[in-house]
C-alpha cells in the first residue's frame, strides 16, 4: 500500500531533524523545472502563480539563489498546513516514522513524488500552474509509473490526485459533515482529518482496508452505504 498526500503552500526553513539519506526520484526533472522557473521574470511568475506581490516577489527571489545541492529538510518535515500540524510528525515514534517511510508519498509540483525523508529546498510550485507549460503534460505518466503497490490510498487534493488518476486507479478517502441531513466536504475539516488519517495509520501500522475502515477519530464513522471499492467515506454528524 501507497498513501498519497498533498504538500503545503508554506514550508519551513529549519533544517537537520534527522540524518536522511535519500534524494527525490525525479530530481534530473525537477533541474529542468528549476532551469524554466529561473527564465521567467518577475511579472510571468506572479501570473503563473495567481498570487500576491508579496508571494510573487518572495518566489522570485527564491528561485533566483535556489540551489539544488542545498537541499538539507526532509520532506515529511518541511511543509507548514493544516494537515501537518495535525499529522504532526516531528513526535511520532520511530515506529510510526519507519511505517511512513515505507508507504508515504508527497505529491509536489516541483518535485514530482516525494518521500518523507528525501531532503528538498525550499520551494513554491502549485501543480496547476503553467510555467507556461502544465505540470500535468510535463509529468504525465511518470510519477504513477513508479508507484508498484497493489492499492494507492489516496488522501491528497484532486489538484494533486489527478496527476496519477488517469494512469493507475485509487482509493479515495473522504470525510463528509453532516448537516440537516446534508453531506458537505469542509476544507478545513477534511485537512484536520487527513493528517489524523496518516497519524492513525502510523501509529496502528496498518496495511489494510478493512483496517482503515476502523478509524473513528475526531467524530468521524465508517459509512458502508456511502462507500464503494474505490472510495472510503467517513462522516461526522453535527447537532
Amino acid at each position: 500500500m501507497k498513501i498519497l498526500i498533498s504538500p503545503a503552500k508554506q514550508m519551513k526553513t529549519y533544517e537537520d531533524y534527522f540524518d536522511t539519506s535519500s534524494s527525490p526520484l525525479f530530481l534530473d526533472q525537477t533541474k529542468i523545472l528549476l532551469k524554466q522557473l529561473k527564465s521567467l521574470s518577475y511579472s510571468e511568475l506572479k501570473i503563473a502563480f495567481k498570487c500576491s506581490d508579496k508571494l510573487a516577489k518572495e518566489a522570485y527571489e527564491n528561485y533566483q539563489s535556489l540551489d539544488l545541492d542545498q537541499a538539507r529538510i526532509p520532506a515529511l518535515f518541511a511543509y507548514r498546513g493544516i494537515q501537518y500540524t495535525t499529522m504532526a510528525p516531528e513526535v511520532l515514534e520511530d515506529e510510526a516514522l519507519r511505517y511512513l517511510s515505507k508507504h508515504l508519498l508527497i505529491l509536489s509540483g516541483f518535485y514530482g513524488l516525494l518521500r518523507p525523508f528525501d531532503t528538498i529546498v525550499k520551494y513554491r510550485l502549485e501543480m496547476q500552474s503553467k510555467i507556461p507549460f502544465s505540470l500535468y503534460d510535463f509529468w504525465g505518466s511518470a510519477l504513477a509509473d513508479s508507484i508498484q503497490d497493489p492499492f494507492i490510498l489516496n488522501l491528497a487534493s484532486e489538484e494533486y490526485a489527478k496527476c496519477i488518476r488517469p494512469y493507475r486507479p485509487l482509493i479515495d478517502v473522504r470525510f463528509f459533515e453532516k448537516d440537516s441531513q446534508r453531506l458537505v466536504e469542509k476544507g478545513v475539516y477534511v485537512k484536520i482529518a487527513r493528517g489524523e488519517m496518516v497519524r492513525y495509520l502510523a501509529q496502528n501500522q496498518i496495511e489494510t482496508i478493512e483496517k482503515i475502515q476502523q478509524f473513528d477519530l475526531l467524530g468521524y464513522y465508517y459509512s458502508s452505504s456511502h462507500s464503494s471499492d474505490h472510495e472510503i467515506v467517513f462522516i461526522r454528524e453535527h447537532k
